[in-house]
């Protein structure tokens, strides 16, 4: 699920203070410490085959983030295709993969186990 900034609600709408704020935004039940995540990827990049070997080949990880610049393209576990551009807020559920676009800078927030897990996995495949 992405928004783009301009499409979050605002709740606040004051002299020098806009708060945004989208409510229902994923589901942390069940995880336990998150990490705080700072990615640039390059253009071209597609991490499936990294995650071959994982559950369903996707990463298992649920992501909460904002894009800072560039574009994405996440393909969920169903098949379906979501394109992310600078400035969006974006929650990616566990099963998806993710292909660059355009250089990218993201930041990500992730259940620290997971998504190690993960990180882990993409290490020794591209170890060899």
């Amino acid at each position: 699920m992405r928004i783009a900034k301009y499409d979050l609600p605002v709740r606040i709408d004051a002299p020098g203070a806009v708060a945004r704020q989208m409510t229902d935004f994923g589901d942390a039940s069940g995880y336990g410490k998150i990490s705080g995540e700072f990615f640039s990827l390059g253009s071209g990049t597609d991490i499936s085959p990294l995650l071959r070997g994982l559950e369903g080949d996707l990463c298992h990880s649920p992501h909460w983030g904002y894009l800072l610049q560039g574009e994405l393209t996440v393909t969920y576990a169903d098949g379906t295709q979501e394109v992310v551009t600078r400035g969006d807020l974006f929650y990616w559920p566990p099963g998806h993969t993710v292909r660059v676009g355009e250089d990218a800078e993201i930041i990500l927030f992730s259940p620290q186990k997971e998504h190690c897990e993960v990180i882990d996995h993409m290490r020794a495949k591209m170890a060899g």
